[in-house]
């Protein structure tokens, strides 16, 4: 099963899936730009139809506490656009972590995590279908990241849910699997994200032969790599026989990612990504795999 906001869905009812996406955001506290908030709620109405036009129907929401997450706001999207959203428990990275937390232990965080998982988000029912996103910095796991991945990983095991995690830059991918696995996290429950970021393409593999899943799941973000890169890459991957541990998305989270604001929108993977896979040969069974198959075996709750 997954859990998404609205209560457990059977992951075949999943469909097309875009998997680390942010809806209702706000980084402005660390960034300063004002175009880090996505706060408008019926824009994002407006942009989940762009979506849902193109044949998405279900989507990964890793806008956790200290990144501006609103789970009420997360249902009534749901309710109105007819996308299975999917919520988080947990903390992105330093500076991000809430003030609360800075200091806290992996006990503390695994503590906070199950609790959320168990009885809800703060005062809503809510229930988190997943960790996340829980990251490291570019090539530097600083001591309260340490304490996060690994109170992370422990929660995963307490409670099932899938983790999904920032690397920034693509960096420490390997790093991240092996704290996961020395807590003796299933590698089906774990989600190494951006890496497609990584031009090291020897080190996407060494996560990639860990088992793990991976995101490839900034497309579109050409200010950081161009996508004939993310590309190549992925076609190779394919070829190789991992394209049943990648999953896709875009990651918007600013307003200048809106279709409203001149920007790609949800739909980008849709329209733009999966067209160039399928002119470079990738078959639809592969594309359903990387669309649909991966994401509902990925972001199912492993029952204890």
């Amino acid at each position: 099963m997954i859990q998404t906001v609205k209560g457990k869905i059977e992951k075949e009812a999943f469909g097309v899936c875009a998997a680390h996406e942010h809806l209702s955001i706000d980084l402005s506290r660390v960034k300063g730009d004002p175009d880090t908030i996505l706060d408008d709620e019926q824009g994002m109405m407006e942009e989940l139809a762009y979506f849902y036009q193109a044949g998405g129907r279900s989507l990964i929401e890793l806008t956790n506490d200290g990144m501006g997450r609103d789970v009420k706001r997360l249902v009534r999207l749901s309710e109105e656009s007819g996308v299975h959203i999917v919520t988080c428990t947990g903390f992105y990275k330093d500076p991000f972590i809430p003030e609360f937390a800075q200091g806290w232990d992996r006990e503390q965080f695994a503590t906070h995590f199950i609790k959320e998982s168990k009885e809800g988000i703060e005062d809503t029912g809510v229930l988190p279908g997943i960790i996340g996103e829980v990251g490291t910095s570019v090539n530097e796991i600083k001591p309260v990241e340490k304490e996060l991945i690994i109170g992370a990983g422990m929660a995963g095991l307490e409670t099932g849910l899938p983790i999904s995690t920032h690397t920034s830059l693509g960096t420490l991918g390997s790093k991240q699997v092996d704290m996961f696995f020395a807590l003796g996290l299933p590698k089906e429950q774990i989600i190494i994200g951006h890496q497609d970021l990584n031009p090291n393409k020897e080190e996407v593999l060494d996560v990639l032969q860990s088992g793990v899943y991976i995101g490839f799941d900034t497309i579109g973000k050409n200010n950081y790599r161009p996508d004939e890169e993310r590309l190549d890459f992925l076609l190779d991957f394919i070829e190789r026989g991992f394209h049943k541990q990648i999953v896709l998305s875009a990651d918007l989270t600013r307003k200048s990612h809106w279709h409203k604001f001149g920007g790609p929108g949800y739909d980008l993977v849709l329209n733009d990504f999966i067209p160039a896979l399928k002119k470079r040969g990738v078959t639809e069974t592969v594309i359903t795999d990387l669309l649909v198959k991966n994401p509902a075996n990925a972001f199912s709750v492993k029952e204890r």
